[in-house]
């Protein structure tokens, strides 16, 4: 993967899935709603100074979000950041660079 592009999409992980609940509970805050369902269905990764995770999830019923989140590097020992997300997204729309 070269740095600066994003990688090919792939299934989500335990990890993804991890990655996506602890950006839960701000997702729902701008969403200005709760999710029964939050579950990662794919993901693609993008090497900066750390890692952007741009992570497919599926909210119920025929929803999904698309939700991007920078991981720091593990020697800064920062949290997980919500840097954006795209809503009303359908199972079949592509994870693509946002």
């Amino acid at each position: 993967m070269k740095c600066g592009g994003t990688s090919e999409a792939k299934a989500a992980t335990a990890e993804t899935q991890q990655i996506a609940q602890e950006v839960k509970g701000q997702v729902e805050e701008k969403e200005g709603r709760s999710f029964e369902v939050f579950e990662a269905v794919e993901f693609k990764t993008q090497m900066v100074s750390g890692i952007n995770y741009f992570i497919k999830v599926h909210i119920g019923n025929d929803e999904f979000l698309h939700v991007r989140v920078y991981k720091r590097l593990p020697h800064e020992n920062k949290p997980l950041e919500l840097t954006s997300y795209q809503s009303k997204k359908a199972k079949h729309d592509e994870l693509a660079y946002f």
